[in-house]
Order: C-alpha cells, then sequence, then structure tokens
C-alpha cells in the first residue's frame, strides 16, 4: 500500500484524499466535521509562509534590475501589466451574470444592521510598521513596502548580499511550502470530509455552479483574452501562442505548480522571438527579467480565483453593490499578490461575508487550482512577448484595447447563456414559504379558554386590579390582529404562534393559568376594550409612540423595530443610499397609518411623495403601483418577503432608525403593568427572550435542524 502511495503523483494524491473525504462525510455525517480542526490546521500552515514570501520574492524580483534595464523595461512592463489586471477584474466583474436568478428570501438578519467596515485607505495602503502589517496579514501594505524597497534596491551598489539573503529566504520559504504540500491529501481529506459531513444538499448543489462558472471564464480566459492579446497586438499569431505556451501551460496543469516551467518559458520565448527576427540583447534581458519577476506578481489564474468573493456574496444572498465594484477591483489586484489562502479570507472580511465560505472555496479550489497553474504559466508567456514586442515598439496598443474589448463582449454573452443553462440544469426549489408558514410554538402552549364574543368585565370588577382579575379568573385575554408577522400569525396548521404569542404562553405557563386569545379587526376600539376588561394585552409586535401612549399604556420595550425599506427586488440596488434616495426627482414612500412615523418619513425623505399604506399586503400584491418602496419594519418586512420573495426589505446607507416594541396594557393599572415590566426582566436575564428572538425573528430553529443524512445512521442504523 506504500509503496503503491508512493508511486502516485501529487496531483493523484490530492484527488484520491478529496473522493476519500467526500465518501467519509457521507458515510459518517455530522460526526465528520470534528475533523474540521485538521483542516484549519493545514489552512494556518498553508498562510504561514505566504506574506514573508511576497516580501523577499517581491524585493529580489525588482532589486535585480539595473538602473538602464529598469528604466527600459520598467515603464512597459508595468504598463501591459496594469493593462491585464484591469482587464481580468473587469471580466471578474461579469461572472455573476452567469449565477442563476433564483428566487431567495431570508429571515431578518443581525449583519443588515452591523456597520461596514470602513475603508481605512492611509492603514491598507501605507505601513507605518511592516512587522504590524505582516502580523495583521494586511496584504496590500506589505505588497507596497515590497515594491518601493524593491525599486529602492536597484540604486543600492553593494547589494548582492542582500540579494542573495532574499534568494535564500525565498528557497527556504518555499522549501517549508514543500514540506507542509506533503501534508495536502491529509489537510483536504479533513476538509472535504468535514464539508460532506455537515454541509446541506443545497449548499453542495451551490458549490457546482461556482465551479462550472470559474471552469467557463478559465477558458475563455485561455483561448480567447490571453493569445487574443498576442494576435492583435504583435507580430506573433493565434496558433504561435497556443503551440508553443501549450506544453509547458500543461505540465503546470499536471504538477501544480509554475515554478517548475519557469526555465521552459524562458527558452520558448527567445525562441518565439528569433522566429520572428526579434532577438537581440533588449529582448534577451526582458525575458530573463520579465518571466521572475511576472512569476512574484499576480497572473490572471491568480486574479481568477477572487471571482470567489462575488460567488459567495451571491450565494449568502447579498450581492455587492456597484459601489463595491470598485473597492473590489483595486483590492483585488493588491492582495493577490498573496496566496488565495491570505487573499479570500482578507476579502470576505472586507465585504462583510461569512468567514466559513473559505472552507466552501478550499473544497472548490482541488479543481480550480489547476486550471489557475495552467493560466499562471500562459499568462507568463503573454507578458513577457507583450513587453519584449513593446521594448522593440511592435505592440499595437489600440489593437490590444480592441482585443480587451471583443474578450469582454464575448464573455458578457458567454456569462448570459450559462446563467440560463445553469439554471436550467440545476434544480432548484424555493421553499422559504413553506419554512415560514410551518413554523411551530418552539415550547407545548398552555391551555386555552374561547370566547364567542367580547366579553367585557362588569362596573365593579372594572375598578379592581387587573392582575387580581386574571389570577381569580384562571385566564389572560390576549387580542390579536391579523398577519403580525412574526409576532402574531396563523400558521399552515391555523396555530395561532409568533414572538409575542410565544411570549404569552410562557407568561400564563409561569402563572399556571390558561391564556384566551381574541381576535380583533381594529385598531380603533383597542384602549376601550382594554378599560373595560373585554381584553387584558394587546401583541403584534406594537411600536411605542407618542399619541398612543396617551390612550394606553405599553410594557418596557422587549425588542425593537428596525427602520428599513420593503421594496421590489429589481429596485434594490437604486435603493442601497440614502443619500442617493433622497436625490431622486421622483420618489413615493409608502408609510402606515401612524402620523408619528409619517412625519419621521419626511423628515429622512423631504422629497418623497408620503402614501399611507395601511395594510402591506395591498403593496406586496400591487394595489399600489405608484409607491416604490414602503419604510417599514425590517424584522417584519423579512418576514413578509419569505411569503413574497420577489420582494426584499433592506436598510439603505444612512437609514439609522429604530421603533421600541411594547406589549400594548390598560391605562390605570399601574401594579398589573408593573408586574409585566418585572417579568420582562426576569425573562431577559434567564435567557429566554434571546432564544424567542433567535427563533422568531432570526429563524434560528435548533429543533428543526434535522441531522445530515449519512450511510452510517440513516441505512446501516448504526
Amino acid at each position: 500500500m506504500i509503496k503503491m502511495y508512493k508511486k502516485l503523483s501529487p496531483f493523484q494524491r490530492v484527488i484520491i484524499a478529496l473522493l476519500l473525504g467526500i465518501s467519509t462525510g457521507v458515510f459518517v455525517g455530522e460526526p465528520a466535521g470534528d475533523l474540521e480542526i485538521i483542516g484549519n490546521v493545514y489552512i494556518r500552515l498553508l498562510q504561514m509562509t505566504v506574506l514573508p514570501y511576497v516580501l523577499v520574492s517581491i524585493i529580489g524580483g525588482l532589486g535585480r534590475l539595473d538602473s538602464e534595464m529598469a528604466s527600459r523595461i520598467g515603464f512597459r512592463a508595468v504598463k501591459v501589466i496594469l493593462i491585464m489586471w484591469l482587464s481580468v477584474m473587469l471580466t471578474l466583474l461579469l461572472l455573476p451574470l452567469a449565477y442563476p436568478n433564483w428566487q431567495t428570501s431570508g429571515f431578518f438578519s443581525t449583519s443588515m444592521t452591523a456597520e461596514p467596515a470602513a475603508f481605512n485607505f492611509i492603514k491598507l495602503y501605507i505601513p507605518s510598521n511592516i512587522f504590524a502589517s505582516l502580523s495583521e496579514t494586511v496584504v496590500p501594505a506589505v505588497v507596497l513596502f515590497s515594491l518601493l524597497m524593491g525599486v529602492a534596491l536597484i540604486q543600492v551598489k553593494n547589494k548582492e548580499t542582500l540579494l542573495n539573503l532574499t534568494t535564500n529566504v525565498g528557497d527556504s520559504l518555499m522549501k517549508v511550502a514543500s514540506y507542509v504540500a506533503k501534508l495536502a491529501p491529509l489537510g483536504i481529506f479533513a476538509i472535504s470530509a468535514s464539508a460532506a459531513g455537515t454541509l446541506a444538499v443545497e449548499e453542495l448543489g451551490r458549490l457546482q455552479v461556482f465551479l462550472w462558472v470559474y471552469i467557463t471564464a478559465a477558458a475563455l480566459l485561455a483561448f480567447v483574452f490571453l493569445p487574443l492579446l498576442i494576435h492583435w497586438a504583435t507580430p506573433f499569431s493565434y496558433r504561435e501562442i497556443l503551440s508553443t505556451a501549450g506544453e509547458a501551460a500543461i505540465t503546470a496543469l499536471a504538477t501544480g505548480t509554475v515554478l517548475v516551467v519557469l526555465p521552459m518559458i524562458i527558452e520558448r520565448s527567445k525562441e518565439l522571438l528569433a522566429k520572428h527576427g526579434m532577438e537581440c540583447e533588449e529582448t534577451d534581458s526582458t525575458v530573463d527579467v520579465m518571466v521572475p519577476t511576472a512569476y512574484s506578481f499576480p497572473s490572471t489564474g491568480t486574479l481568477l480565483g477572487l471571482g470567489f468573493i462575488l460567488f459567495s456574496a451571491w450565494y449568502v444572498g447579498s450581492p455587492l453593490g456597484f459601489e463595491q465594484y470598485i473597492s473590489f477591483v483595486v483590492l483585488g489586484a493588491l492582495t493577490a499578490f498573496g496566496s488565495m489562502a491570505v487573499a479570500i479570507p482578507f476579502l470576505l472580511n472586507y465585504f462583510d461575508l461569512p468567514a466559513d465560505q473559505f472552507q466552501l472555496y478550499l473544497l472548490g479550489s482541488v479543481v480550480t487550482a489547476r486550471f489557475a497553474t495552467g493560466l499562471a504559466a500562459l499568462h507568463g508567456f503573454v507578458v513577457t512577448l507583450l513587453v519584449a514586442s513593446a521594448v522593440l515598439k511592435k505592440v499595437k496598443w489600440h489593437r490590444m484595447m480592441q482585443a480587451i474589448g471583443v474578450h469582454l463582449a464575448i464573455t458578457f454573452a458567454v456569462m448570459i447563456g450559462a446563467g440560463f443553462t445553469l439554471k436550467a440544469l440545476i434544480p432548484y426549489k424555493y421553499e422559504g414559504v413553506q419554512t415560514f408558514e410551518s413554523m411551530q410554538a418552539m415550547n407545548k402552549p398552555v391551555g386555552t379558554v374561547k370566547y364567542k364574543e367580547l366579553t367585557p368585565l362588569t362596573a365593579a370588577e372594572q375598578q379592581q386590579p387587573r392582575l387580581d382579575i386574571i389570577m381569580a379568573r384562571k385566564s389572560i385575554r390576549v387580542g390579536y390582529y391579523k398577519a403580525s408577522l412574526p409576532f402574531a400569525f396563523r400558521n399552515n396548521n391555523n396555530k395561532l404562534v409568533g414572538y409575542d404569542v410565544e411570549l404569552l404562553n410562557e407568561f400564563a405557563k409561569d402563572l399556571n393559568i390558561e391564556i384566551a386569545f381574541i381576535y380583533l379587526k381594529n385598531y380603533k376600539d383597542e384602549a376601550t376594550l382594554l378599560a373595560n376588561g373585554s381584553i387584558d394585552i394587546t401583541v403584534g409586535g406594537r411600536a411605542i409612540t407618542p399619541l398612543k401612549a396617551l390612550t394606553v399604556n405599553f410594557s418596557d420595550s422587549y425588542t425593537s423595530h428596525t427602520a428599513g425599506l420593503l421594496l421590489n427586488d429589481s429596485k434594490r440596488d437604486a435603493f442601497t443610499n440614502l443619500y442617493d434616495i433622497q436625490a431622486m426627482e421622483t420618489l413615493t414612500i409608502g408609510v402606515g397609518k401612524s402620523n408619528y412615523y409619517q412625519q419621521i418619513a419626511k423628515e429622512y425623505f423631504p422629497n418623497a411623495e408620503i402614501v399611507a399604506v395601511s395594510d402591506i399586503r395591498h403593496f406586496l400584491k400591487g394595489k399600489h403601483e405608484q409607491v416604490d418602496a414602503v419604510l417599514f419594519s425590517t424584522e417584519v418586512g423579512s418576514a413578509w418577503s419569505m411569503l413574497y420573495p420577489e420582494f426584499s426589505a433592506i436598510i439603505p446607507k444612512g437609514l439609522k432608525l429604530k421603533a421600541p416594541v411594547g406589549l400594548v396594557l390598560p391605562k390605570g393599572q399601574a401594579d398589573y403593568v408593573q408586574f409585566i415590566d418585572t417579568w420582562l426582566r426576569l425573562k431577559k436575564d434567564s435567557g429566554f427572550q434571546q432564544k424567542v428572538y433567535d427563533y422568531w425573528i432570526l429563524g434560528e430553529n435548533p429543533k428543526a435542524k434535522k441531522p445530515r443524512w449519512s450511510v452510517m445512521r440513516d441505512v446501516l442504523a448504526w
């Protein structure tokens, strides 16, 4: 067995480890998730050497140039590399066109209210302490320092010792990396087993979307973008570049590293230059410098891996906005100086995407890494030949721009076609409606009392403390209104459930009394019904307002509504920023009937026409066509969007408004109100309120989560 293992190539070992890991995860199920710790150790070992290697390789690569050669080659090389980087990053922005437009919607998430990380340009790009930047993995700052250090080293006379040091350190780091690479089968096995054992089937299904889009994009870059640049902008033909570079690209793809084909790239590039009568001292020097230097810089294959960030944003249902694309392009190119093991976690954190998405990336990287390596080899050929041609002034820059334009147009068309294809081939069914409507009470409800009609207290009873009446009657009368999602609503079994219903059931259980839920048709008579004892309390996520507080009592706030906008998905991108919304020439905002919040709406949207929307379902069913968006509770809006997935609840940047929520109680019953407030505090301190919030607002239901299907549990019954 050991002899057979030694005969396998590193690539074969990794593939076998991947297949064994997936098989183990499927067989064992969730217990395979315990292997995650081994996968995390492997990831950290991968990341350990990256930034130090970037530091010494860039400094050494640039420092080896002399002043004359640097001035002759430098400008042209920088121009070519920047054009290619920008072209590839623009290509990445087209990839989301291929992601299927599946209907998705979910519960409210606390990340919607989290402040995005402030873009600190100085801290990100200008290192005051390079060692701090290294320890904090601030890749752009490390890259800038390395570039400046490398350029400065060109002018240093006695630099051989330092250059030898960078070479030796770089070689040492590469050896360390090679030692870690030997652990790749173990690391990939642990990562794939953990993922296959814990990921839901639909998550694995979505990962294949990334893989197909990635492979399509890699093919476009390899067979359209890179050879087309050479064919249109230089004397070399399309066939020549593919046939000459093919051997190196396939070798790099098979071995998993570009390093082994660098001598081949140098030799083949010089042969091709000689074939076209372009071989001279200048082009020979260009090839000798550009091939190893280009190896230290991000390649087309490396940049393509950054497309995972756009996929991850789509995957979690939070696509990057237009204003974030600029940050993605700039940061992406700079973070790509390191490995994807550093760049992907950094960008996930920067764009507030879940950190555990990196596990998905690693799972797919077993496939994508090979394509990236092959592309990197082809990239080395193209960059070298373009710069060599530029040195001899044989590059047609306008033709290069035309080639880029053709490539982007082809990519645009292919990605749209891929989107239709993937949507047709990959099965997907939106289940948000069923998920929400099937929600059950967290705990077993208490006994209920039914009233056929409203029954006020007698005049004498109305003079007594309400809490005494409730305890004597051994039941509490709770008023509720229609579809107060997710606070009080009827599920698909016609059971009254929700956040407030859960609270009141717990209240009744603590007092050892029963509960009577009484449906109320409108809010007009609420104060009267509370005062005469027809009901003792009303629920439904009621926002506390000044005028309402004049006629009823509110309990202490036990949660809050976060103001946002409920709107059609087609308008989502236009309403992401409050200041852009305020600048709209024609704008109609819907608001509930509350004068208090209508006034607030006018303050936030002074140029908008404010329209009263008494029933949110009318808006969702298209009966308020003139209304662009409704100022609404994001918590409530998220619940409605699950039932109407073509709508979204969003919080525009700059909109910061919260409305406290309380239980509605009768006037003149101070002891009753005080008791309710005391009980709410007890339930907050015990953690019960948080559990109810997590379940009904955030949709976190540990009981509903079934163990991952596995052969061991579901087939063999072990």
